[in-house]
């Protein structure tokens, strides 16, 4: 398996300061947080402070299987972007960068070793584009 970073990105017609807070607003990621329309977010926490926590409840829909995507803040730049390690110790940067139009978003990550790093780059991506769907719809 390969250790090198993995980046998905997106433009979201909003600006910086909605943007961020779309994203990092336990409301709004309840309803944006899953790769697909079968699966749902029921649940989420921000504690957006260096050494504070994020959970996030990720479920299928039909009930047969979920987790708890938890993560502590090791960097916060307030909308810029933020940097947290999750619980298996890769970490995750996410960017926010105003542009023509709206506001573009960045995220790397280290991925981890059971599936392939496309699979991982593909679901992460569907979460975000679900993000932009979200946010541009409201």
């Amino acid at each position: 398996m390969s250790t090198a970073k993995i980046t998905i990105q997106t433009t979201v017609r909003a600006d910086l300061p909605k943007a961020w807070d779309y994203y990092t607003s336990p409301e709004h990621v309840t309803k944006w947080n899953f790769a697909s329309e079968d699966w749902h977010c029921p649940s989420a926490q921000n504690d957006m402070r260096v050494g504070g926590k994020f959970v996030a409840r990720m479920e299928a829909k039909d009930g047969s299987f979920g987790f708890d995507f938890e993560a502590v803040y090791q960097e916060i730049r307030d909308q810029v972007g933020f940097t947290y390690a999750m619980t298996d110790g890769r970490t995750v940067e996410t960017n926010f960068e105003p542009v023509e139009g709206g506001t573009m978003i960045t995220t790397t990550f280290d991925p981890e070793e059971e599936n392939s790093v496309e699979f991982q780059k593909q679901g992460w991506q569907a979460i975000l584009d679900s993000y932009k769907r979200y946010t541009e719809a409201h």
